[in-house]
């Protein structure tokens, strides 16, 4: 992974840019393509996990390199521009931190990584893994984001956001470009929200026509719901299962103009359907996904998104960062 930016691509994008569009995704696709993967689809029909929504399509981001979507925004962001001598420093609830480090590790920088006291064993040894200094100190992701701020300021090292800067969401966006390529029949995508970077760089993609997005959200972190009905990002509430992969306080402010133009529906699922999809992705298709990875696929269990009879579906199962024994 080279440390200059992509001078000689007319397509690169532009870091100025506040909202990626199809240019800085593709742009985003080609920078990425040697560092990650792209994922499989799993096509099979809903009867097979025990729905009757007709053709499913589900893409496989939890066997992303660092174990989730993340890794795309990450090594986008690091880059689209010369890195500073101090290297990266980043605030996470473990997903994107893993991310950062692998990124870090290949550009051969430091990296120091912030998480929250609720991030999981499985997420904290897979960051220290690459060879990233590892912090853990607040009750929160907000509070874990406040001290890297700090941290950043002090030693000169580069910032990357978990999901509120152009360039982070450009490099998710790339997931719904090949979701498109490979599965161009889709009418509706299900993807999971936390501070909505994923979201937000799919929406960029999908703008342009295609596939609906719909919005899933643990009950326990409404953050693009509460957004949404207030106009704007919004403080909310966070806790549940999931909240140390969906666990932000507000969307991010980059995302939130995009997903309210171009999301179609956000809903909210329980605990209880978000641990049903682990199992069940367990018990029929032997994947092992984290409780954030699993949560679009609870929206189709617990019946909070119902499509018409035939509909053709697409789920994102966004991360497997988790012990295999706690799914089983």
């Amino acid at each position: 992974m080279s440390q200059s930016p992509d001078r000689q691509n007319p397509d690169r994008q532009n870091p100025g840019s506040r909202s990626p569009d199809r240019a800085a995704i593709r742009a985003a696709a080609a920078r990425i393509a040697p560092f990650t993967r792209r994922t499989p689809v799993l096509r099979l029909d809903g009867a097979e996990l025990g729905l009757a929504s007709g053709p499913l399509a589900l893409k496989l981001e939890l066997l992303q390199v660092s174990g989730s979507f993340k890794a795309r925004g990450a090594c986008n962001a690091m880059l689209a521009a010369p890195l500073p001598p101090a290297g990266i420093i980043a605030a996470s609830g473990g997903n994107h931190g893993a991310a950062v480090a692998y990124a870090a590790r290949a550009l051969g920088v430091p990296a120091e990584i912030f998480v929250p006291k609720i991030t999981g064993a499985a997420k904290r040894a897979r960051i220290e893994s690459y060879g990233a200094r590892l912090v853990v100190g607040g009750a929160s992701y907000d509070e874990a984001r406040q001290a890297s701020e700090a941290r950043a300021a002090e030693t000169g090292a580069r910032l990357i956001h978990a999901y509120d800067q152009p360039e982070v969401l450009a490099g998710q966006g790339t997931v719904a470009l090949e979701f498109e390529a490979e599965a161009p029949e889709l009418q509706h995508i299900l993807v999971a929200v936390g501070g909505g970077g994923l979201i937000g760089g799919m929406a960029g993609w999908y703008a342009e026509g295609g596939a609906q997005l719909i919005a899933v959200e643990p009950e326990g972190c409404p953050t693009l719901h509460a957004a949404l009905q207030a106009g704007r990002p919004v403080p909310a509430p966070v806790g549940g299962v999931a909240a140390d992969s969906l666990g932000a306080r507000q969307v991010g402010g980059l995302m939130f103009p995009l997903a309210r133009d171009h999301v179609a529906q956000a809903v909210l699922v329980p605990d209880e359907a978000i641990r049903a999809a682990q199992h069940l992705l367990w018990d029929r298709l032997r994947l092992v996904a984290e409780p954030g990875g699993a949560t679009a696929l609870a929206a189709l269990l617990c019946g909070a998104f119902r499509a018409a009879p035939g509909a053709r579906i697409g789920v994102l199962l966004c991360g497997g960062n988790t012990e295999p024994g706690s799914v089983t």
